[in-house]
């Protein structure tokens, strides 16, 4: 019994030591979480559609967000965050969204944005402004790799927008208005 306490003691103790010496780091931990998301939708996009690899490439920038939405009869609402990746410079600014919607329809569903932005202007002025107005409708039932949906690009102001719907159950149409932000804790 002493033997295991005295085993578990040292654990403890290296356990803190190595955190000590390598140090916790929140804010990195929040921007490695967000990138994991970003590449994964990435891959799962490039998966489906092959020639928005090279869209992406070459464009001049390109922003990938996560996002839950919520469709209650004639409203919705929904909130997220992500990365936005300037090609040109390889800065990467992380932001934090949240949309409001009117229409008609229910459900609740998590999927992934992806904008390409065709031109400096209109990355700027998303970074700096972060308005979206857009017209949504969709047919979503899916959980994990089981199911589907009805979704896909649109394109306005010089930015092209892929939805990657991750689970989900809902019916809609609506008007949607979406704000994107700075996330002052992550850059």
């Amino acid at each position: 019994m002493i033997q295991r306490s005295k085993l578990l003691f040292s654990i403890l103790i290296l356990s803190l030591s190595a955190c000590a010496i390598t140090g916790s780091n929140p804010q990195q931990d929040k921007r490695n979480a967000v990138l994991a998301i970003k590449n994964q939708a990435l891959t799962d996009l490039y998966k489906t559609k092959p020639d928005v690899k090279h869209q992406v490439a070459n464009a001049t920038g390109y922003a990938v967000f996560s996002n839950v939405n919520l469709m209650m009869v004639f409203a919705s609402i929904g909130g997220g965050h992500g990365v936005v990746t300037n090609n040109q410079t390889g800065q990467q600014t992380y932001m934090k969204m949240g949309e409001l919607g009117v229409g008609i329809g229910a459900g609740l569903k998590d999927f992934r944005a992806i904008f390409i932005f065709h031109n400096a202007a209109s990355l700027q002025r998303f970074v700096d402004h972060g308005w979206l107005a857009g017209v949504s409708s969709d047919i979503t039932a899916k959980a994990s790799d089981k199911g589907g949906d009805l979704s896909g690009a649109m394109a306005a102001d010089s930015v092209t927008i892929y939805q990657l719907t991750e689970s989900g159950l809902a019916v809609q149409a609506s008007l949607t208005g979406g704000k994107y932000w700075k996330n002052d804790d992550l850059n």
